[in-house]
């Protein structure tokens, strides 16, 4: 820029010394004069050739006679001054620099412009880093977020759930407690025997003895007169009544023999009424082995 500034300058220095040169150097001075003849003072026609007539009278007074006018001499303009080569070769380079200088500048705003968009799309995108970083921070604490709700959940949760197994725990101790109490209850008043090692009041299933009073009420109802080979079981379930009434009954295990298992099965509907226990009760149901030959 300096080394353009100074040629510049120095053009024009050399520029302004030519054109004084050009106009001082075929500079002389011209001198015109312009001379008249003055005839008379007003332009006037002869008159004719006097006659032989009658005396005229006498002419006016003549006009006071008139300055004569002065003319001026006019100085002619100075021709033009045809272009030389010499300037019309400066005028060239001049208009060459001049050119050159606004394609300079030209250029130099298109670099500006380039630069300023450049600016603007680096700008921009440190906004766009900028917002995505807020956004990535903002998911991160929202996910912390959700992450320590949720742990406070399943902490609620656990202490919920602990809760309800400590009151499930106590209704079950509480229940065990009162089952406790009522065996506790019932084992002052049990009615087994000395070396029975239950823990209930009475027995459940039949006392010793009662199976054979069953089989003697049953077995005359019996009627088979086929002969078989071995003595097969039929095991046969009864369900009474309280009173010992026979309400019900089916065959548990086949003994292999129809005709048995139909003779035991008729006989049992045939009894009606089961006898009943020692202390006055029937149990049912009642499972009953029938051999044929027992």
């Amino acid at each position: 820029m300096l080394r353009a500034l100074g040629f510049a300058v120095f053009a024009h220095l050399l520029l302004m010394v030519a054109l004084t040169w050009g106009i001082n150097w075929n500079k002389e001075p011209v001198s015109l004069s312009v001379e008249a003849e003055l005839w008379s003072n007003l332009p006037q026609e002869a008159a004719p050739k006097a006659a032989e007539m009658a005396p005229l009278p006498p002419a006016p007074p003549a006009p006071s006679p008139v300055p004569p006018r002065v003319v001026e001499a006019v100085k002619p303009a100075p021709l033009p001054e045809l272009p030389r080569e010499a300037d019309i070769a400066l005028a060239r380079e001049q208009e060459k620099r001049a050119e050159d200088r606004r394609k300079q500048l030209a250029l130099e705003r298109e670099k500006k412009r380039e630069a300023q968009k450049e600016l603007a799309a680096q700008k921009k995108l440190a906004a766009e880093k900028e917002l995505e970083a807020q956004r990535k921070l903002e998911a991160q604490q929202k996910a912390a977020l959700a992450k320590t709700r949720l742990t406070e959940d399943r902490q609620k949760q656990g202490e919920s759930a602990r809760k309800l197994r400590q009151a499930e725990d106590g209704r079950r101790m509480e229940a065990q407690r009162e089952d406790n109490l009522k065996r506790m209850q019932g084992l002052a008043g049990a009615t087994g025997a000395q070396e029975a090692k239950g823990n209930a009041s009475r027995s459940s299933g039949p006392p010793a003895g009662y199976g054979s009073r069953v089989a003697a009420r049953v077995k005359p109802n019996i009627v088979f007169t086929e002969e078989i080979a071995g003595n097969p079981t039929a095991e046969i379930e009864v369900r009474t009544a309280p009173d010992g009434t026979i309400v019900g009954q089916r065959i548990l295990k086949s003994s292999g023999v129809r005709s048995w298992d139909e003779a035991v099965l008729k006989a049992v509907i045939k009894t009606e009424v089961l006898p009943r226990d020692v202390d006055g009760r029937v149990p049912s149901p009642l499972i009953i082995d029938f051999r044929p030959k027992d």
